[in-house]
């Protein structure tokens, strides 16, 4: 029998044990889901529908979903050893990722059907890929990050090459692989190279020890090596070459989930060691993040002037949004990280649900390539060409749509910083994008549609109409009414910089 001190310890762990576990539920609960989904895929006989696991990944998002917002109620605070935090900013990046993997596994219900016998394993691997994104939003520990990072990046990586029949998919994939180990690579010795500087890969003691010493040279050269990373993983210039292979070998309902869920996570995280682990070093990062924005701007923009192929219009595309939301960065405000964080989601409406058209039109088969494939949509199908209309329309930034308020409190917040040429050159890189944009959008309402295409593309599912509906819905919302998105955004960047002192503000 326990003593009284006994019981007494035994159930403050189980408290603290309980609160812990609170504020990692959501991952709890997709990872419960995907290891379910793994345990109940061998059960089934070859060769039959898979789509009873889709739903059950979409029940276990969900679920993570509703665990989120519980944890709106939950005071901002730190569990597992101080590993990990939940705090307003984590919880806005948790509902991003969450809502972009329900988009995505419902747009994937019926693009596998009849194709591929190891659908089971896809649902499972985005439920564990989400798993690792959301970890690295609320991870303020570097090795619990590079943990996230790799769960995240392991799963990409096999579902960019899902197609195994398709040469271009299995090319996608290794290409993104190695690739992507290089990156991780250098993050990984940023990491080391920060703990031989300051003796810690807490994010709060890294700024700690900064601010209190001078600036060893070994802290600039981790810094260096931690941006490389995660460029890398947002496909920032130059750091951004991978992407338009991939983007075009990959699957795409798995390029619209890889355009913008993990990019959201790595923002998230490149927003918390920029602004809460080197605050002492903004004139550095200041100054790299700017370069970057604008480079990643131009060639994204530039080189999507020049590309036929839908998807790889759209990765280059995804390359210069990259620079805009790293305009943000260069704020150096709390109205900067409200607008990149704001940016992120009105991104990532926009661009999953232009991916949801081009994966129905295309079917498993791709066989929409070309700007020329979508030519008449509009007359085969009137309802799918209005929403990849709207969904242009908002990568373009037109008003009333989500597109058009995430640039308008990104250059916002840039000019109330003073970074006018930034500004500018963003500007002007909207204006080329819209060239493209609106060639894609003349091929779908001017000219005229091919009979091949008319029998080859069928009636678009139940589950994928429910997809475009909420990325249409969520993108009109976010353009109509943003107040509310924008204040979680708002208390988010409160809450990242409740701890944090930014020089020179």
């Amino acid at each position: 029998m326990l003593s009284p001190n006994g019981m007494h310890l035994l159930s403050e762990t189980v408290l603290n044990l309980n609160g812990s576990m609170m504020r990692l539920l959501p991952e709890y609960i997709l990872t419960v889901a995907g290891i379910l989904i793994m345990l109940i895929d061998p059960l089934l006989p070859a060769g039959s529908n898979r789509k009873g696991l889709g739903w059950l990944a979409v029940l276990g998002t969900l679920a993570a979903l509703a665990a989120t917002w519980c944890q709106i109620g939950l005071p901002a605070g730190q569990a597992f050893y101080g590993t990990v935090q939940t705090d307003h900013f984590s919880i806005f990046f948790h509902f991003v990722i969450g809502g972009i993997v329900l988009l995505t596994l419902l747009t994937s219900l019926e693009y596998f059907e009849g194709h591929a016998t190891h659908a089971g394993e896809y649902f499972a691997l985005v439920l564990f890929g989400a798993v690792g994104m959301m970890l690295m939003t609320c991870s303020v520990e570097l090795l619990m990050v590079f943990i996230g990072l790799e769960i995240s990046s392991i799963s990409t990586y096999i579902m960019a090459g899902f197609r195994k029949s398709q040469a271009s998919s299995s090319e996608a994939a290794l290409k993104y692989f190695l690739l992507g180990s290089f990156a991780t690579g250098f993050f990984l010795y940023g990491v080391a190279l920060i703990f031989g500087a300051t003796g810690t890969t807490s994010i709060a003691a890294i700024a700690a020890a900064l601010s209190t010493t001078s600036t060893p040279l070994l802290a600039y050269t981790a810094l260096a090596m931690i941006l490389i990373g995660l460029g890398f993983k947002v496909s920032a210039a130059p750091f951004h070459v991978w992407t338009p292979d991939v983007y075009q070998g990959a699957p795409a309902p798995v390029v619209g989930l890889m355009s913008t869920a993990p990019k959201a996570a790595a923002f998230a995280v490149l927003l918390r060691i920029t602004y809460g682990a080197f605050p002492a070093m903004e004139h550095r990062w200041f100054v790299v993040l700017w370069i970057m924005a604008a480079v990643s701007m131009t060639i994204g923009n530039l080189g999507a002037l020049l590309q036929k192929d839908a998807k790889r219009m759209l990765a280059y595309s995804s390359i210069a949004h990259a620079g805009y939301l790293l305009v943000a960065f260069t704020a150096l405000s709390g109205d900067g990280i409200a607008a990149a964080a704001f940016y992120t989601a009105a991104y990532a409406a926009m661009n999953v649900g232009a991916f949801a058209v081009i994966s129905h039109v295309g079917g498993y088969e791709e066989k929409a390539r070309n700007l020329e494939d979508f030519s008449g949509l509009s007359q085969r199908s009137p309802i799918l060409a209005a929403a990849l209309a709207f969904f242009l329309l908002s990568l373009i930034g037109i008003p009333f749509t989500g597109g058009f308020f995430g640039k308008f409190y990104v250059f916002s917040a840039a000019l109330h910083s003073g970074l006018v040429w930034l500004t500018i050159i963003g500007l002007l890189n909207s204006g080329v994008a819209a060239y493209y944009y609106l060639r894609f959008l003349s091929a779908v309402y001017s000219q005229p549609g091919k009979e091949s295409q008319v029998s080859a593309m069928g009636r678009i599912s139940v589950p994928a109409g429910i997809a475009l509906v909420l990325a249409v819905a969520a993108t009109l919302v976010l353009g109509i009414l943003p107040g509310r998105v924008l204040g979680l955004a708002q208390s988010g960047a409160s809450s990242l910089l409740s701890t944090t002192v930014i020089s020179g503000q």
